[in-house]
């Protein structure tokens, strides 16, 4: 994080700068397209570029797994890497690109990216975008994200992160423009807002992305509670805010709060909405001119803008910002390349391994069936806002990869993702005897099932299949079920890998399926690393960021935004597989559990338990920490803490996880954090400590107790 005294000066030379400029100049550059202004020698720049799981739409990059893949790792360091991997890419472009003149979108060095909201129902189509349900885990890998990408440096940023969407965003995508997601004050409190504060106190996240939607009647990108009262009054945030993309204009064509477009623009600006990701910004040369906006807004509002650019360095001799020697070499690396490998490896998560059919053993089989719309697919790869990566690998390339010529692969597309017929003039279910013959002819069948981003995205995303983004319900679309019904009458043993960005109820794979492998959109190097994982050369160590419902009858309306009977936190029914859950090719066990004190004072307490791996396999195990409150009405038990313990066969360690006391907090109707007198659980373990966990896993988390005799509210 940059030393603040270096921040004052940073300000300081931007508020200089800004009162050299025309108010003409000044509002030119509160557009994301902001042209040059030769006179004050500020070269054009566009604010708008993407980074989410790897640089963005701007030529060769590495492509990570899509967000809530890498969510499925349990992992902050690994995010911290993930960001500073993005942080230098998207430094080495912006040098090579600005050498040649190039300043033109997704080139810049302002990367919107990471998006903390909670992906509190599964339908919503940008889910994938997020690091699942939970606000602790969002938080932790969000704050690693961030200041990996930023960097180290005390003096310079190394990339500008932008927490988006603030706030209480998650569908429903067709609705966005014009709708008002209604939240009380505890859930706005303890589930929407954690991971956008953990951002801007803890990892000094340079922007803040509004959302499109309304909170509570206003408008996201001009929101005073949100903007001013939140962001900059209780949080003190000191960066830039910037506008989804076209936003402004929802204020008056959609939402219908203003008249017009310069009452828009005078909402958004007075409430602190610095940048517009479109073009409204010009009309508030009339805005000042009727006396809606005070030019000394305007100036602040330009002030945090090039604060940011100088931080970046961009006004700065070459030779003094360190992160100017980065050229396009720093691109798509073979380390990089590596560690991508690495990340798919961490996110899979094995749902299902009947008779431990799992791993395959290559010297004893002569040939396996590869079927399903996934099995090939580069789209189902790479989710969206993706780069593009210099190679590919799909399962059925991993696949060919890792056996070469020992195993004989046999391929069936078997359906296509989503309609009826992959070829005009044939009739349904043309290709079910060449999966009836792929299966008959081979020991053991891979079933590529999911979805890709073209059935599950942002509204208005180019070929998305349900027009609004969303997933109309949990099911497999088209024709998968009936693929995969016709891969288990083959009397084979099936194995289900399915790649998608979101919960599906896989009902009938976990029921009569050898084995299930949840493979999410797992990047370019996503089938090399399920090929591995498949035969053994990697232990899957992810778990799950979401609950996956057996329906979506389970589920509340989509457009109630109370989270009652939603997420693992308040859920009400038992889930299909439940958050925090993932099974591993070894066993671990949880002995001598203890936490340091029986009441948590200010420093919190300190929860350990001795790890030891059981089985005839090195593995990764996630210590899951989680918290209930003792009292009626308040939530689940609730993820607290985690750490990481790789183990090989027979070894154990001792692992310790602090909890602030923090960690025992809930919000009241009011929304204030508060610990209240009382007894509190702990479980510490590898899973939730819930019912369906424990019959899945077959083992309970430890239990350990507390007791709070005070009272403490945590905002004073």
């Amino acid at each position: 994080m940059i030393r603040e005294e270096k921040t004052a000066e940073y300000r300081k030379r931007a508020a200089e700068l800004v009162s050299k400029m025309t108010l003409k100049e000044k509002i030119s550059q509160m557009l994301s397209w902001a042209p040059a202004i030769e006179r004050l020698g500020i070269p054009a720049y566009n604010w708008w570029s993407e980074g989410i799981h790897g640089v963005g739409r701007a030529g060769t990059a590495t492509v990570f797994p899509q967000a809530i893949g890498m969510a499925a790792a349990f992992d902050p360091d690994m995010m911290h890497k993930v960001g500073e991997t993005v942080g230098v890419e998207a430094r080495g472009k912006y040098n090579m690109c600005r050498s040649y003149g190039d300043r033109d979108i997704y080139k810049g060095l302002t990367v919107w990216a990471p998006n903390i909201n909670i992906f509190r129902d599964p339908r919503w189509g940008r889910g994938h975008e997020t690091y699942g349900e939970d606000p602790y885990l969002t938080s932790r890998l969000g704050v690693n994200f961030v200041e990996g990408m930023q960097g180290d440096d005390p003096d310079y940023l190394q990339a500008a992160a932008c927490a988006k969407h603030f706030a209480v965003h998650s569908g429903p995508e067709d609705q966005r423009h014009y709708f008002n997601a209604e939240v009380n004050q505890q859930d706005l409190w303890e589930t929407y807002l954690p991971a956008f504060r953990a951002l801007v106190e803890e990892a000094g996240v340079e922007a803040v992305m509004g959302a499109y939607n309304r909170t509570n009647g206003e408008p996201c990108c001009g929101s005073k509670t949100l903007l001013k009262d939140i962001l900059r009054g209780k949080w003190h945030f000191q960066g830039h805010v910037t506008s989804d993309c076209w936003a402004i204009k929802d204020f008056h064509e959609g939402h219908m709060v203003t008249d017009g477009p310069v009452d828009s623009v005078s909402l958004a600006v007075n409430n602190g909405c610095d940048l517009n990701c479109g073009n409204l910004y010009v009309y508030l040369e009339q805005a000042v001119a009727e006396g809606k906006v005070k030019e000394e807004t305007i100036d602040e509002c330009v002030t945090h803008l090039f604060t940011t650019r100088f931080k970046l360095g961009m006004f700065d001799e070459d030779d003094k910002v360190p992160y100017n020697k980065l050229g396009h070499d720093a691109v798509d690396t073979a380390a990089s390349k590596a560690f991508n490998l690495e990340v798919a490896e961490k996110i899979l998560v094995l749902l299902k391994n009947k008779d431990n059919i799992l791993p395959l053993d290559k010297t004893k089989l002569k040939s396996i069936a590869v079927v399903g719309p996934n099995a090939d697919s580069r789209k189902a790869l790479v989710g969206n806002y993706e780069g593009t990566a210099s190679r590919y690998f799909t399962v059925l390339d991993g696949l060919h990869e890792y056996l070469g010529d020992d195993v004989q692969i046999r391929y069936s597309e078997g359906c296509h993702l989503y309609a009826d017929k992959l070829n005009g003039l044939a009739q349904e279910g043309e290709l079910i005897s060449e999966v009836k013959g792929v299966c008959a002819e081979s020991d053991v069948v891979i079933c590529c099932l999911g979805l890709d981003s073209g059935l599950e995205g942002e509204e208005g995303d180019q070929g998305n299949q349900f027009a609004s983004g969303d997933k109309p319900n949990l099911n497999l679309p088209g024709h998968q079920e009936e693929i995969l019904r016709v891969c288990l009458d083959s009397g084979k043993p099936v194995i289900v890998v399915v790649l998608s960005g979101s919960a599906l109820a896989i009902n009938t794979a976990e029921n009569e399926a050898a084995a299930v492998l949840q493979a999410w959109y797992p990047g370019a190097m996503g089938g090399l690393a399920v090929a591995r994982a498949l035969f053994g050369e990697v232990n899957p160590q992810g778990k799950l960021p979401v609950t996956f419902y057996h329906s979506d009858a389970d589920l509340p309306s989509f457009t109630d935004y109370a989270m009652k009977g939603r997420t693992y936190r308040y859920i009400e029914t038992e889930p299909l597989y439940p958050f925090g859950y993932g099974l591993s090719y070894t066993r671990f066990t949880f002995n001598d559990a203890a936490v340091s004190a029986g009441t948590a004072g200010p420093d919190g307490v300190d929860v350990s338990v001795t790890v030891r791996n059981e089985g005839s396999r090195a593995g990764t195990e996630t210590v899951e920490v989680y918290v209930k409150a003792e009292r009626p009405g308040t939530p689940n038990a609730q993820l607290k803490g985690l750490a990481k313990v790789s183990l090989q066969p027979g070894e154990e360690q001792r692992v310790t996880v602090h909890l602030p006391l923090a960690a025992l907090a809930l919000c009241d109707e009011a929304g204030v954090s508060q610990v209240l007198p009382g007894d509190y659980t702990l479980w510490v373990g590898g899973s939730q400590p819930d019912t369906r966990s424990i019959t899945l896993t077959g083992q309970a988390p430890a239990r350990l107790a507390l007791h709070q005799t005070e009272k403490v509210v945590m905002d004073e």
